[in-house]
């Protein structure tokens, strides 16, 4: 993986941040210019329930550098598991307000959020832990790469129900895809797995383009790059796919070998 498309490394920043700015224009111009209350891929909310998250969840960004910063101990994280329902509830509690108000918001938190981020030392990209609601102290560098996947992911939810449909820009999914393994490797329920199983994951091209192996047992999954020969099957995608199906989206890629356990592995997951 080059340092350059790996986000916890200083070396990224360049291309992060240049990114994340593109793909909160794009989001923004969405935003602006679709109805405010037309229905969206993610399942329940309107274009503005996305602005609203973005709204909740950049300004409890906010409370945790906040809290990194004075050296105060934060609330206890409340867990991935209840995260997509709360997450829920918070976007859709914005929905009083009108669009003008919650894009001039939105807008003001993302700029706010840039200087955060921008101002970071490289020293502090991963040494300064900042505490995460749902995932307790994270480094700093995880932040501004959340934006990405949020101002990413939520932008092509309002698109696909749009004549604007469109894959993912190849930078941006080349920068999440370390992101997605993750977000599997977090979000798997294994406690009750009887027998354990390896899978493999090849992303087929762009700048973070390999094969990963998960092994999947009672203690979590754990993966790394590795030679695929030995898997009873291998899950393919390209960067975009992966970073969708990874939050959900699509149950897309290519299976080779045993579809039985490549289904076995994509039902591991709740959604975030």
């Amino acid at each position: 993986m080059s340092a350059e498309w790996n986000f916890t490394d200083p070396a990224s920043r360049s291309n992060l941040m240049r990114a994340v700015r593109a793909e909160a224009a794009s989001f923004f111009e969405l935003a602006a210019n679709t109805e405010w209350e037309a229905p969206t891929a993610c399942e329940r909310w309107q274009v503005r329930d996305h602005v609203g998250h973005m709204i909740d969840v950049t300004e409890g960004y906010f409370v945790g550098f906040d809290h990194a910063r004075a050296g105060t101990e934060a609330p206890g994280a409340f867990g991935l598991p209840v995260m997509a329902e709360r997450l829920d509830e918070h976007a859709r509690a914005f929905r009083g307000l009108g669009r003008e108000d919650a894009l001039k918001r939105v807008h003001e938190d993302f700029e706010r959020m840039l200087a955060i981020s921008d101002g970071l030392t490289d020293e502090e990209w991963t040494g300064l832990m900042v505490p995460h609601p749902y995932m307790g102290p994270l480094p700093a560098c995880c932040y501004p790469v959340f934006q990405l996947v949020d101002y990413t992911v939520h932008g092509w939810d309002i698109r696909e129900r749009t004549d604007a449909a469109r894959p993912l820009a190849g930078d941006a999914a080349d920068l999440l895809v370390p992101v997605a393994l993750i977000v599997w490797q977090s979000t798997a329920l294994t406690s009750e797995l009887a027998q354990p199983f390896a899978v493999g994951i090849r992303v087929t091209s762009g700048a973070n383009a390999g094969d990963y192996r998960f092994d999947c047992g009672p203690e979590g999954l754990t993966y790394a790059l590795s030679d695929l020969s030995d898997v009873p099957a291998v899950l393919e995608f390209d960067p975009g796919t992966l970073v969708l199906a990874s939050y959900g989206r699509l149950r897309g890629g290519t299976v080779r070998g045993d579809q039985a356990v490549a289904d076995r592995f994509r039902r591991l997951f709740f959604p975030i």
